[in-house]
């Protein structure tokens, strides 16, 4: 439905806010769990700024174990020989 038609529907008065643009919006959905960095808690849905939080995931006892999980994934990454800089650690069939 066009914006002016659905102004005259829901009794608004069509008027367009000329900032919605720049507006900041909330992402993530309901049922999605996240954890936020800032205030170090796990939150449903959209309450932080995306680059406070890490997730989704898919149950609140994932998001607890969010930096639990990110310091084993973190270990196991600087321990992979395929990410390491030196010369020895590189796979040299190719």
């Amino acid at each position: 439905m066009c914006a002016s038609l659905t102004a005259i529907a829901d009794g608004t008065t069509g008027q367009h806010d000329p900032m919605a643009l720049f507006k900041r919006r909330k992402t993530g959905r309901p049922g999605e769990w996240f954890y936020c960095l800032e205030h170090h808690t796990v939150e449903e849905g959209p309450e932080c700024p995306a680059k406070d939080r890490m997730g989704p995931y898919p149950s609140r006892a994932d998001a607890e174990r969010a930096m639990d999980t990110a310091r084993e994934r973190n270990l196991q990454w600087e321990n992979d020989a395929r990410w390491r800089d030196d010369a020895s650690a590189r796979d040299t069939t190719d």
